[in-house]
């Protein structure tokens, strides 16, 4: 028989004091087992229901600046685990990129693109089409993927083992019809 909960690490809750995560990707369990009749897919609109009102708590909690600062930081951490989980991070640049492209389409994430990459520094900018956080949301003339700016930044790290300072620069709030992101070697 299998070990009762209580017998389990609480992949939930850190020691007083701790710093460093304790999420893992494995911590995600096993989706289609649990989900044997609803299976591993979801509305973005619950994605969205979960996000902003996550993000709408912090904001009353801590203000504007520190949640997104919370919001980056956990983007962040799924990002280097979603790419050390999903992707061959010892393959050429091209070869990332469409792997990273392909990866992001198949978990409905967006539809990325390279705009442009400067060899010499690192830097690059990149697009998210068809976006989980923004795209249709109503133009309130704001920039809101804090959330991917993190999520492409733990990318980034995970691959090159720099880090990335990514700032969305266009969004669908703003009323673009994609988000663009400058990532920066910092």
């Amino acid at each position: 028989m299998g070990r009762k909960w209580s017998d389990m690490d609480n992949i939930f809750k850190q020691s007083m004091g701790e710093t460093h995560s304790v999420f893992k990707w494995e911590n995600l369990g096993e989706i289609n087992t649990g989900r044997g009749e609803l299976g591993d897919e979801m509305p973005v609109l619950i994605y969205r229901l979960m996000q902003f009102t996550m993000l709408d708590v912090l904001n009353k909690e801590f203000g504007a600046e520190k949640a997104n600062i919370l919001f980056r930081d956990a983007g962040y951490l799924a990002g280097s685990e979603f790419a050390r989980a999903t992707l061959d991070l010892n393959a050429d640049l091209d070869s990332f990129v469409a792997n990273l492209q392909a990866a992001l389409e198949e978990q409905k994430i967006g539809i990325l693109r390279m705009e442009a990459f400067d060899a010499a520094t690192g830097n690059l900018t990149l697009t998210v089409s068809e976006d989980l956080d923004c795209s249709g949301l109503p133009v309130t003339g704001e920039t809101v993927c804090t959330y991917d700016e993190g999520f492409l930044a733990g990318i980034l790290f995970a691959y090159t083992g720099k880090n990335y300072d990514v700032r969305e620069i266009d969004c669908w709030a703003n009323g673009d019809r994609t988000c663009r992101f400058n990532g920066v070697v910092v």
